[in-house]
């Protein structure tokens, strides 16, 4: 099964590992993986701050990028709602809007491509600590994963996952709010965290690097002793090493 990697922005310059996490990691289940080296910023900020003009010449831009793909996989809910927001940004470009259908229908974000294009729950990951997961707003509400994540950490060996309390809660980041809203964003964090806390979390999970980066942040400023992982790098874990002590 042929997919493209689309890396996201903060995946491509912040978190390098989520990057090669998700690539090993669809590698190991059978894909080839190409990286399309044309690809951009899916325009969400743009979007979002109401730039809908500007916003439609970097999604022509990506509906051409990724054209000839038969998947494209992120590590981010957030962005591949976006990319799923492009048939109605091109609801009055007829011939646009279908070649935006097209893409949303192919893109997924990597934990739904696994569960639901792969058929797979189990992908034979390791990972002994005490963790928790945060449900991104945008990948829950937008792009309606909700399931996928759990049932793939509910598999991975030495791994127990505490539920989080009030995980439909935002964590303040959302993109430019955390800028506009500074102090809204600093206290919405905070109860994040808080909740992290609460049911003695060694690690914090999720699945859009916007959140972690958010959530981490804060984390590292109180000098709090927890871990923060994409689940991708969950997913990835041990395998590698174990394939490297067999060799």
């Amino acid at each position: 099964m042929k997919v493209s990697l689309f890396i996201t922005c903060l995946a491509d310059m912040f978190y390098a590992n989520v990057g090669k996490s998700s690539v090993e990691l669809l590698e190991r289940l059978g894909c080839e993986v190409d990286f399309p080296e044309q690809q951009t910023c899916c325009g969400q900020v743009s979007y979002n701050s109401g730039y809908h003009k500007e916003t439609k010449e970097v999604a022509k831009h990506m509906i051409k990028t990724f054209e000839q793909s038969d998947y494209v996989v992120a590590p981010s809910g957030s962005c591949v709602a976006m990319l799923h927001e492009y048939p109605h940004l091109f609801k009055e470009e007829k011939s646009w809007q279908e070649k935006a259908e097209k893409l949303a229908a192919k893109s997924y974000e990597l934990t739904q491509f696994i569960v639901d294009v792969l058929k797979v729950e189990d992908v034979q990951a390791s990972l002994p600590a005490c963790a928790t997961y945060h449900r991104s707003c945008h990948m829950t509400r937008l792009l309606g994963v909700k399931d996928a994540p759990l049932k793939l950490l509910s598999h991975v060996d030495g791994l127990q996952v505490n539920s989080l309390p009030n995980s439909e809660n935002c964590c303040g980041f959302g993109g430019t709010f955390s800028v506009k809203m500074g102090p809204i964003s600093e206290q919405m964090v905070q109860e994040k965290v808080d909740s992290v806390e609460a049911v003695n979390a060694d690690v914090l999970i999720g699945a859009d690097c916007g959140c972690l980066m958010n959530i981490g942040g804060y984390i590292n400023r109180q000098n709090k002793p927890i871990k923060v992982m994409h689940i991708a790098e969950v997913l990835n874990s041990e395998v590698k090493k174990h394939a490297d002590e067999n060799r």
